[in-house]
This record gives structure tokens, C-alpha cells and sequence, in this order.
């Protein structure tokens, strides 16, 4: 009688063996599909290896959560999955995804924002990259939570969103947020760069960042800046009228068609027109670059208050009205005022 029992449960322990055996070797060998599909899996910073493991089944590419959770341990890999937006395939095998989810870089969204684009541009840019819709990135470049942190001094970000090529991991919903802190995160970083000491604060940065945007739009070579950055300086000093197109071009908006006319010029009630109100805007128009921060930080001395532009991509600088007008007639009579995107005070 106990042969006959020791030997049933020899029996049922092989049995039992051989079932866990198969069933090891079916989690750790047989992938979920063959062949497989490439998915997208997205892992949230301080996500834990139970939700991971659940979410990873849930999509597909993996068949057992718990199989996983064991192997991530036995690796001693169970604290080193990242967070991220990964491209996985349900034909790999539990260990290549885990050494894929512990290893790569994961997918990464590319957003090329360059100088002298405003907060709408931007937005979009956004939205076309795939990493918040255009009303999700404006949501966030207004938010006053996100401004104070930053100490930006106005009513949204514009202005302070630095130009630059920035690499993202996409975060799940519609939320702007880590997008805009980026570039306001950058825009700092450059400050450092630009004034190494004490930083201009309130409505000085606020004039400064304003001024800055202004001198982007204006020119496109870098050897004008700080020249055209002088003008505005004089023009300031003087109590002169600014006369930039660029800043009625903002202040229109999405109204303006391509065509500056005389009513534009006129409208008084456009508060971005430097042609009827004096001194400057009531904010930036643009995102400018470092450059041009920096023109506005160190400005020509000299004495030209007008400049035009020849046609050529440059500017015609003059030092009275008189010399301003026969460089207008030179270079921009039949021409009309259809803008090529620089002002012409």
C-alpha cells in the first residue's frame, strides 16, 4: 500500500513538473503571436512593474503578468524599466521585451521651432508632431500657474518660447504642458548665457523680450542686429514713433492677408500699432532667438533712426528723414507695402 502511494506521488509530482516545465518554457520561448505586430506602448514616469506588466498584457504583447513580474525580479531588472513611448511587437519573447523596455531609448518626437515664430506657430507645430492638439499647447502657454513658475511677466508665454529643435517622449492625453515647460525651461537656460549675473525681472524682461522679438522680425542677418537693435535704441531715446510693420502684422492677426495698407497704418485701436502709439507694443510678437537677445543686450552705438529694406534680403540704414526717403524711393517705390515679413520704420 505505501509503495503504491509513494509511487502516485511520484506520478503526480512528474505530472505536475512536466506541466510547470511546459508551461515555463511556452512563457519564456512561445511569443504571444507569430507572426508578430508591431505595437505602441507608452509608460508612464513612476509607473510600477504591476501596471506595467497589466498594461503590456492588456495590449497584447505579453500573455502573463505575473510570469513577467518574476522574470523582471530573478533579473533583478524589476526597477529598471523606463518610462517612455516604446514600439514593441507581440512576437518577441517576455526576456526581449524586457531587455528592450530596460535598454532603449524609446520613441522620441522631434519639434523644430525656429526663431521668429509666435505662440499660435508654435502651437501648431505642436499639434502637427503629434504631441498635444494646437488648443491643448495655447491652454498651457497661458496658464498663470505655469507662468509664475517660470517668472514670466505677462498674460501668456509668448516671447520666452525659445526657439529651438527639441526631442520629446509623448505623454498620454491632450496636455501641452511639458512641451511649453521645455522651451520656458530652455529660454532660462540661455539667459544664463545672456546675463550671467542678475537677470532683468517684471516689466524690464518683459520690455527687453519685447524689444528682442521686434529686432527678429525686422532682419534676418545676423551682422544687422545689433544695427537695427541701435535704431529702435535711438528712436526710444529720441521719443520717436517705432513704425514697425511687424508689430501691426501681429497685432492683426489672423485678419491680415499678406497686404499692409494705409488703414492698417492708421488703426489706432490696433494696440500693437507702433505707427499711431508710442513706444513699445504691450508684448512680444515673436520667439527670438539668442541672437537677437543679445543685439538688444549690447545695441549699436550710432546715429541712424531709419532703415529700409533693399530687396536683396539687407537694410539700407539712414541718419536723417530726408535720406531715409530717397533710400524709400530707391528701393521700395512700385514695390507697395506687401510684406516680406521685415518692417520698414
Amino acid at each position: 500500500m505505501f509503495r503504491a502511494i509513494l509511487l502516485g506521488f511520484l506520478i503526480v509530482l512528474v505530472v505536475l513538473g512536466g506541466t510547470i516545465g511546459y508551461k515555463a518554457y511556452e512563457f519564456l520561448a512561445v511569443p504571444p503571436q507569430t507572426p508578430g505586430q508591431n505595437k505602441i506602448v507608452l509608460i508612464e514616469p513612476g509607473q510600477n512593474l504591476d501596471a506595467v506588466a497589466n498594461m503590456l498584457v492588456a495590449e497584447g504583447v505579453l500573455r502573463d503578468a505575473d510570469g513577467f513580474k518574476l522574470l523582471a525580479k530573478f533579473l533583478d531588472k524589476g526597477g529598471r524599466v523606463k518610462a517612455g513611448e516604446f514600439e514593441v511587437s507581440t512576437g518577441w519573447t517576455p526576456q526581449k521585451l524586457l531587455d528592450y523596455l530596460t535598454t532603449a531609448k524609446g520613441v522620441q518626437h522631434k519639434l523644430a521651432a525656429p526663431e521668429g515664430l509666435t505662440m499660435r506657430q508654435i502651437a501648431r507645430l505642436a499639434e502637427d508632431a503629434g504631441l498635444c492638439s494646437a488648443a491643448a499647447f495655447l491652454r498651457a502657454a497661458r496658464d498663470p500657474e505655469l507662468l509664475k513658475k517660470y517668472n514670466i511677466p505677462a498674460e501668456s508665454a509668448e516671447g520666452f518660447l525659445f526657439p529651438n529643435t527639441y526631442l520629446f517622449t509623448r505623454k498620454r492625453g491632450d496636455d501641452g504642458t511639458y512641451v511649453v515647460e521645455a522651451m520656458l525651461k530652455e529660454f532660462w537656460k540661455q539667459a544664463e548665457a545672456l546675463w550671467p549675473g542678475e537677470k532683468p525681472a517684471g516689466q524690464k524682461l518683459l520690455a527687453f523680450v519685447t524689444m528682442a522679438s521686434i529686432v527678429e522680425k525686422e532682419t534676418g542677418v545676423d551682422a544687422e542686429r545689433t544695427r537695427v537693435a541701435g535704431v529702435f535704441a535711438n528712436r526710444l531715446a529720441k521719443g520717436m514713433l517705432l513704425q514697425t510693420d511687424p508689430t501691426i502684422i501681429y497685432g492683426l492677426g489672423e485678419k491680415f492677408t499678406g497686404n499692409l495698407t494705409r488703414a492698417h497704418l492708421e488703426d489706432a485701436a490696433n494696440p500693437y500699432n507702433t505707427y499711431t502709439r508710442p513706444g513699445l507694443p504691450p508684448g512680444p510678437i515673436c520667439s527670438p532667438g539668442l541672437k537677437s537677445l543679445q543685439a538688444v543686450a549690447n545695441p549699436e552705438n550710432h546715429e541712424f533712426y531709419y532703415f529700409v529694406a533693399t530687396g536683396e534680403g539687407e537694410h539700407k540704414f539712414s541718419k536723417t528723414l530726408d535720406e531715409h526717403i530717397n533710400a524709400v524711393n530707391k528701393y521700395q517705390r512700385g514695390r507697395g507695402k506687401k510684406d516680406d515679413g521685415k518692417g520698414k520704420p
